[in-house]
């Protein structure tokens, strides 16, 4: 197995292969696709560098020769992912095209559901990340602000988009491992949480629970959460 790198590296700084030998038969994107096949049928967990090697159908050590980390593997990942952003052009509202684009991170994630668990500022400099990066920020061209709180403001509806969909998937994975239904269980939980209100003993839960008993609009939670992120940083509001 390939020792602990000495320095910190970025793998799109390196050459497609290192060392000597014949052609290389396998390209980078030939390694991503092959590593997010495992992860969409199996996880992420289902990720290593032997599967990914039989996947391909080489040796998991000339695995190594292209790429040197686990680590570089993910990154990889992500990169072949975000080719699924589509690059539109900007329409000139800002808001409506980063909502569009909010919405659209969310769809590939809910494809990829292993996605929200890589999702760090430490794989986002790749080329397909730096491509969305650039398209976010044509998009906010209208926005008065400086380039540092335009920066802000992708992080922040990014960060928002990732912990919202991490949940819902979460959410969905739990319900496919239980032996009965979603309703069933809900039914057991809103039982036992109202007769715990009813003691008396959490009033402001109680009030809040007669203010809207019907319910949640998980849709309209999102959209309203990418609304108060975008109000911090629109000077007409």
């Amino acid at each position: 197995m390939a020792g602990k790198a000495s320095v910190p590296s970025v793998i799109w700084a390196r050459p497609e292969r290192t060392g000597r030998g014949p052609r290389p038969a396998f390209t980078r994107a030939d390694i991503a696709a092959a590593a997010v096949r495992l992860a969409d049928e199996g996880g992420l967990d289902a990720v290593s560098m032997r599967h990914v090697a039989a996947e391909l159908g080489c040796g998991t050590m000339s695995l190594y020769n292209y790429v040197p980390r686990k680590e570089d593997l993910y990154e990889l990942m992500i990169d072949a992912i975000g080719a699924e952003h589509e690059i539109a052009e900007p329409s000139g509202d800002w808001r409506a095209d980063m909502v569009r684009n909010a919405l659209e991170t969310r769809a590939i994630m809910h494809r990829h559901t292993w996605a929200p668990r890589l999702m760090s500022g430490v794989y986002g400099f790749s080329p397909n990340s730096l491509r969305y990066l650039e398209h976010c920020l044509d998009c906010l061209e209208p926005l008065d602000v400086p380039y540092s709180e335009k920066m802000e403001l992708v992080a922040l509806l990014n960060g928002v988009v990732t912990t919202y969909t991490a949940s819902e998937i979460a959410t969905a994975e739990r319900t496919r491992s239980m032996p009965w239904t979603e309703e069933e269980e809900n039914a057991v939980r809103i039982a036992y949480l109202g007769g715990q209100v009813a003691t008396g003993a959490y009033p402001r839960l109680a009030a809040a629970f007669m203010e809207s008993s019907g319910p949640i609009d998980l849709e309209g939670v999102f959209r309203r959460a990418l609304d108060r992120v975008l109000d911090a940083f629109d000077p007409d509001r």
